[in-house]
């Protein structure tokens, strides 16, 4: 009876989660400033990624996912399913870099790592972080959820000379602490220590966050690539190695024989960076990282699935938001009441059970440096920062007063070039359910919470700071335009 009893316990499992065989692997791939023009299954023609279409054939492409425009609101997004209205970590800010004693507190902020492990997943963190300052709190990652971790540091303010590098001779943080890595190639570390979890970890339940640090800047050749000299062809070949890593991941998944157990995610953090084009479907696309336009927020966005199944697309609307809910109701775990989730699960597209999902709308903001308020703490520069909103066809910009002053027809209009704000008669409608949504929303922005640190190895001035903030805002709006051949070929030659 007694060892009938035991065997019955570890059947039920932990409280709200399915049995331990039921439960998924997760892996998850933020790449770091890419848009859709520079991946082939999405139509671009400046570069191939075989091993990201490979992806695609055999899971979900989705072709209405938002991100937020900058990296600081799209992770904290996805690690709270709240959007940064709620969280927030409306701006961008630097942590180890700029300092005044903020990090991302996982004791105050919903952080579903935290969930999933205690729900029995073996989890780990490889790449870039970026919210917390690791020489003041070394076991950040730990306390967001995390068993293991290899980490960039990020630029710490005092250090930046050696801790910028993310590449070549990386400054890495582990359980052993920060150091550099001469000789390395810092996405061939973080891809080693994923794949050597994976072979670890295989009999448990695992969830992988791989937060790339390719392919933002600086633009660096590669291994593959030694002899890429201009700066377009530095990036084309980091993006060719983001796609041979994740071949390499998909790989492993097959040689440990937990492909069909696993669901994984690529996708990516905002678009790319502005100084950079690329060609998709016939159309020369600017990098649209940090502004609203849909090659800044309108993220490629890819999930294959446990099983074999032949490649689908998908029209769903998803955001970052929605990352959290799914995760855990793909796991079987139940979400908890008080964390304020605002995303809702797509789990059901996933499954194959439906292919529109449950959302009316998604919604994108934030980017551009906070500022520090007399206070002392970080601050977002707007009381109410602008925002954009779509359905499955039309999109409309927001501006800090809460007017919304844009609208787009996506379906003509996919490059948005034809405000149709004074075409009444049209839009009405439209205008009426997008002002339905926004009145909803609150009325005043959240600000970061978090316990402030006490001591700092570094701290940003706060009038430059501000001074940098208040500039850039002012001189925004919000959109960048589409770029011409000759700017493209330019820049290729």
């Amino acid at each position: 009876m007694k060892f009938v009893l035991i065997l019955l316990l570890l059947w039920i499992g932990v409280p709200g989660c399915t049995s331990y065989q039921e439960k998924p692997n997760f892996i998850f791939i933020l790449i770091d400033d890419l848009g859709k023009e520079w991946i082939s299954c999405y139509g671009s023609s400046s570069v191939s990624t075989p091993n990201i279409d490979r992806v695609a054939g055999e899971g979900i492409l989705f072709h209405n996912a938002y991100s937020m425009p900058q990296c600081t609101p799209s992770r904290v997004a996805l690690l709270t399913g709240q959007y940064p209205y709620t969280n927030g970590w409306i701006n961008h800010y630097d942590v180890p870099r700029w300092g005044h004693g903020a990090s991302f507190d996982a004791s105050l902020n919903p952080c579903f790592p935290k969930i999933l492990q205690s729900a029995g997943y073996r989890t780990c963190a490889a790449g870039k972080w970026q919210v917390n300052d690791f020489r003041l709190e070394p076991e950040a990652m730990i306390e967001a959820g995390f068993d293991e971790y290899c980490m960039w540091t990020g630029g710490e303010g005092g250090n930046e000379a050696i801790s910028n590098n993310r590449y070549w001779d990386p400054y890495i943080h582990s359980k052993e602490g920060s150091r550099t890595y001469k000789g390395a190639f810092g996405p061939d570390i973080f891809c080693d220590f994923i794949t050597g979890f994976m072979e670890e970890n295989r009999d448990h339940p695992m969830f992988i966050y791989y937060p790339m640090v390719l392919t933002h800047t600086p633009f660096v050749h590669t291994p593959e690539e030694p002899d890429a000299n201009s700066r377009f062809e530095k990036h084309r070949a980091m993006v060719r190695y983001t796609d041979l890593i994740i071949g390499k991941i998909v790989s492993s998944l097959r040689r440990l024989k937990i492909k069909d157990d696993t669901y994984l995610f690529i996708t990516t953090d905002n678009g790319t960076t502005r100084s950079m084009i690329g060609e998709r479907n016939g159309e020369f696309i600017r990098g649209g990282k940090a502004f609203l336009t849909e090659n800044g927020i309108n993220a490629p966005f890819i999930v294959l699935v446990p099983g074999s199944r032949q490649g689908s697309e998908s029209d769903a609307l998803v955001d970052f938001t929605d990352i959290y809910p799914t995760l855990l109701d793909l796991a079987g775990i139940d979400l908890p009441q008080d964390d304020r989730i605002e995303g809702s699960s797509f789990s059901s597209i996933l499954r194959g059970d439906e292919l529109k999902g449950s959302r009316d709308w998604i919604l994108s903001m934030g980017g551009h440096p906070a500022m520090i308020g007399p206070d002392g703490r970080v601050k977002s520069y707007f009381a109410f920062r602008d925002r954009v909103m779509r359905d499955g066809r039309y999109k409309v910009y927001i501006d800090t007063l809460k007017r919304i002053h844009r609208i787009y027809d996506l379906e003509e209009d996919p490059y948005e070039t034809n405000n149709l704000i004074a075409n009444k008669k049209k839009i009405q409608p439209v205008m009426e359910k997008f002002l339905s949504v926004l009145n909803a929303l609150p009325q005043q922005d959240n600000h970061p919470a978090y316990k402030k640190l006490n001591e700092s190895f570094y701290n940003i001035s706060v009038a430059e700071l501000n001074r940098t903030s208040r500039n850039v805002h002012l001189r925004y709006n919000n959109m960048i335009p589409l770029a011409t051949r000759e700017e493209y070929l330019q820049l290729t030659e």
